[in-house]
Parts: C-alpha cells; sequence; structure tokens
C-alpha cells in the first residue's frame, strides 16, 4: 500500500479521500450509515482446478494442510489489493482509503455447542503469497486455539462485568469514539469489523451460503460468506450437462465506495483467482490478465 504523509483529517487506519468526484462527495452525506447501503452479490466456483491443485499442495503439506478457505482467502486479499477501491470505508460520512490489507475471520475454538470463539486478525503485505498467507493463517488458528484470549474480546469480557448501566454507558462512548476513529488500538486489534474484509466460512458448520449484514460499527466495507460444497450442473456450447463439485460465495459490498462496474471486475478477477489458484503463487501486487 502507498505510505503518504498525514494530512489533517486522516485517521489512524485511513487517508481521507479529498478528490473525490461529486457525486461520491454527496452520496456519503446523504446516505450515512453502512447498513442502508448494502448490496448482495453471490458466486458459483467450479472448485475442479481447486481440488487439484490443493491435492498437489498437500502432497508436501501434511502438518497444516491447505484448504479451500484459505485459498478463498488469500483471492480476496489479493484482489482487494488489485482493486484499491474495495479497501476503501466510509465513516462520519467521510471517504478513506484503508492503509493497510487485512482479513478476518472467527475461529471455532471446539465444534460443539458449548465451543468459544477466538477472533483472528491477518494484516497482509503486498509480496505476500500463497505460502505465506497460508502460514499467517496457521499461527493464528494455533494461537486463538490455545487458552489466550484475544485483546478485542477480553476488552469485551471487562465491558460485560460492569453494572449494566455503567457497561452501557461505556459502550456508548466507544461509539463516539468509533465515529471520530478514536478507539484505543488495543480494543479493536483483533474486531472483525475494522479489517478490509471479513470472512465467514459457514460450510465448515454444513450451512449454505446466504447473506450476511455489514455493520455500521467500524470500517469494514466487505464481508464473504463461504458455503458448503454441493454439485451443481454446468452446460457446454451443445447443450451437454455434467455435474461438478462447486463452490457459492456470498458478497456483501458497501455500495457506496465504488461503482457497479468496478464490482463487476473485481469478482470477475476473484473467480479468476479460483479458477487458476496458481495465480496465487505469486506476489499480492502482481498484476493478473483475466479480462
Amino acid at each position: 500500500m502507498e505510505m503518504r504523509k498525514k494530512q489533517h483529517g486522516d485517521r489512524k487506519d485511513g487517508y481521507l479521500m479529498r478528490d473525490l468526484d461529486s457525486l461520491h462527495f454527496i452520496t456519503g452525506i446523504i446516505y450515512p450509515n453502512r447498513c442502508d447501503n448494502e448490496a448482495y452479490i453471490s458466486e458459483r466456483i467450479d472448485l475442479t482446478p481447486i481440488k487439484a491443485y490443493i491435492n498437489k499442495k498437500n502432497e508436501t503439506e501434511q502438518d497444516f494442510p491447505y484448504t479451500f478457505f484459505h485459498l478463498v482467502l488469500a483471492a480476496l486479499v489479493k484482489a482487494i489489493t488489485l482493486r484499491p477501491k474495495m479497501n476503501r470505508f466510509i465513516v462520519n460520512r467521510n471517504f478513506y482509503q484503508r492503509k493497510d490489507i487485512s482479513a478476518s475471520f472467527v475461529v471455532k475454538k471446539q465444534f460443539s455447542d458449548k465451543g468459544a470463539e477466538a477472533l483472528a486478525f491477518l494484516h497482509a503485505k503486498e509480496d505476500d503469497t500463497l505460502e505465506t498467507i497460508h502460514e499467517s493463517i496457521r499461527r493464528q488458528v494455533m494461537e486463538c486455539r490455545s487458552e489466550k484470549v484475544d485483546s478485542s474480546t477480553d476488552n469485551m469480557d471487562m465491558l460485560n462485568r460492569l453494572p449494566r448501566w455503567l457497561g452501557k454507558l461505556a459502550v456508548r462512548f466507544i461509539m463516539w469514539l468509533d465515529k471520530h476513529g478514536w478507539v484505543p488500538q488495543d480494543m479493536i486489534a483483533t474486531d472483525p469489523y475494522y479489517s478490509s474484509v471479513v470472512i465467514s466460512n459457514l460450510g465448515s458448520i454444513r450451512l449454505k451460503c446466504g447473506y450476511h449484514h455489514l455493520t455500521n460499527w467500524g470500517t469494514c466495507s466487505l464481508f464473504c460468506i463461504i458455503g458448503e460444497k454441493k454439485m451443481s450442473p454446468f452446460y457446454d456450447e451443445n447443450g451437454q450437462v455434467t455435474m461438478r463439485e462447486t463452490l457459492d460465495l456470498g458478497l456483501t459490498v458497501d455500495e457506496r465506495i465504488a461503482d457497479g462496474y468496478y464490482y463487476a471486475k473485481t469478482v470477475r478477477l476473484l473467480k479468476y483467482l479460483l479458477e487458476h489458484p496458481e495465480e496465487l503463487e505469486k506476489p499480492l501486487k502482481e498484476e493478473v490478465d483475466y479480462e
């Protein structure tokens, strides 16, 4: 990501956008809430090339095997790297370009009704590849499944221990800080809604893909749902049908940060990366010919 000298109006996590066209400038003012400006996009991915790629990678990776989730996460952060408008956010009626690229997800410590959850947060660099991202995910998952409590959960636990009236007052004050970008870093260090993209792997708990809302809290403008694998029909130019294993993705985006054409190209890039997973072995910043 481009590093700039901080100017008046910038936040610790984003640069104030001062060269917006009039439409986007006005949009951020008259439509101030992220949850009122959601657009939902669904995409079906053919898993045939991904399965072959994962099988090959796992011939030499036994400790922490590659999964569909790892490839989807890597493809998302690469798409965001190459399509920087997807890394914008709107807070307090102002547009910002995020300073880094990040992804967040929830790790289930144990697959049971009483199993606790932990928050994982991945910071990506432009020189990262699938292998370095895979290693980062491994460290995050191992840490989350330990007894250690992530900082955001620890702070929430502290607020929950306060008397109810005081806890509500404290949360309202923190929401005011959030509006101005002043929430203490320790409190949001692993908060998923302060990332570039939140990823929820519903397939791991045998749920179908579906819509998930954004939130007015935080800065996240993109949410990705990964559904359960299933067989789907594919038709060739002669009308012949074959059944292939597929994966459905559900993307919820803040429609204010870009236009439909930009979103469409981003989704095409994401799909291309997943259907050509070898592209993920290249640095995130390396361009891809997908048109």
